[in-house]
């Protein structure tokens, strides 16, 4: 009996395990189905109790949208249900629910056309002037001076609230007005800006340095201290070879034709080294005139700045412009120069400003020099 029960125990244990490896199979027949492969059992699963059947994970649907299945995740769910990192479908993978449906071409062109109805009666919007890509007549005025050296365009913004611009002389003062910088006449405090990419500077040309850009000869010359500019400049006028001084370079020809003109009389004062003693109407002898073998020559004024027993430092100032005109002028009075600089060119001074030194004028100079011709 003994061996009887242990034999039936066993069969019975074995069709269970068998049973459970079936439904294993079964199981696996099930996932098959999922793939397409036949399989009864999941119509069986749930279809005699009654209650809907829940799907396993590899069954459930990612759809999402009005479209979206019911027995999958809804809208919103989370990661998953948008196809995220914990399992759903990623982004442009097929998932196993349907697709919204493509509207069709004739669908796209009646709601072209009632957008078209819809906006046809509307005013056209015309864009502001500072729009980009707008049409844009000239520069606003801070930028023009901007760019002129006037500081930043908040700074020039306040010259204009105070009243300090004007342009054809006329004074401005609301903000953003255009100008065409070729064409209209631009001033700061009563002086003329230059707005246009013009350079204006002042070197103190040393002695021994001839007044040309260019030497055939060899020799040193104005042109070696501006031979890394992009633009040509001229110098203004000339200086004898021995004068040092104040020399203007630009590149503004019609200011450099009127300073040196002498229908403007811009004028020019020099520091002249005689040896005396002198008499006491030199002065007078000079601003009366002195006969030249080209004619009178006049100086505009005349005083002694220093004296160290027979040596004078004088300085003379007159608006001629002929060469050597104040070495023969004073030589003609009986007092050879022996040393000359020319301090000041108008309203350029020459100041500390050291031998063979280049600098760049200010607005404000530059700015004089134009009131002094009338630019």
């Amino acid at each position: 009996m003994r061996s009887s029960s242990g034999r039936n125990s066993s069969g019975n244990n074995g069709g269970s395990r068998g049973g459970n490896s079936g439904g294993r199979g079964r199981t696996s027949g099930g996932r098959g189905n999922y793939r397409g492969a036949g399989n009864d059992r999941d119509d069986r699963q749930g279809g005699g109790s009654g209650r809907p059947r829940r799907p396993r994970p590899e069954e459930r649907r990612y759809d999402v949208g009005p479209n979206a299945s019911q027995e999958g995740p809804k809208s919103g769910r989370g990661a998953s249900a948008r196809g995220g990192s914990k399992g759903g479908p990623k982004q442009g993978q097929r998932s196993g629910g349907r697709s919204a449906p493509a509207r069709s071409r004739e669908y796209e062109a009646r709601a072209e056309e009632r957008n078209r109805e819809r906006y046809a009666g509307r005013k056209q919007v015309s864009l502001p002037k500072t729009f980009p890509g707008a049409e844009q007549e000239g520069e606003r005025l801070q930028k023009v001076l901007a760019r002129a050296g006037y500081g930043s365009r908040r700074a020039c913004e306040e010259l204009i609230e105070q009243a300090r611009v004007e342009i054809n002389g006329e004074i401005v003062l609301e903000q953003g007005r255009r100008v065409d910088p070729e064409k209209d006449e631009i001033k700061v405090d009563g002086l003329t800006v230059a707005t246009q990419s013009y350079q204006f500077f002042s070197l103190n040309k040393p002695a021994g340095v001839v007044s040309t850009m260019e030497d055939p000869e060899g020799r040193q010359c104005l042109g070696d201290y501006v031979t890394n500019r992009e633009t040509r400049l001229f110098h203004v006028g000339r200086l004898d070879t021995e004068t040092e001084g104040v020399i203007l370079l630009t590149n503004h020809g019609e200011l450099a034709h009127r300073l040196t003109h002498p229908k403007y009389g811009v004028r020019k004062t020099y520091l002249a080294h005689i040896v005396g003693p002198i008499p006491r109407d030199l002065g007078k002898q000079l601003k009366d005139g002195i006969q030249l073998e080209d004619g009178y020559a006049r100086a505009d004024h005349f005083r002694v700045v220093e004296q160290t027993g027979k040596n004078y430092l004088v300085e003379v100032t007159l608006h001629e412009g002929r060469k050597h005109i104040v070495r023969r002028m004073l030589a003609e009075a009986g007092f050879p120069v022996d040393k000359l600089v020319r301090v000041s060119f108008g309203p350029i001074t020459l100041g500390d400003q050291k031998s063979g030194w280049l600098r760049r004028l200010s607005n404000t100079e530059v700015g004089m020099l134009m009131k002094e011709v009338d630019l």
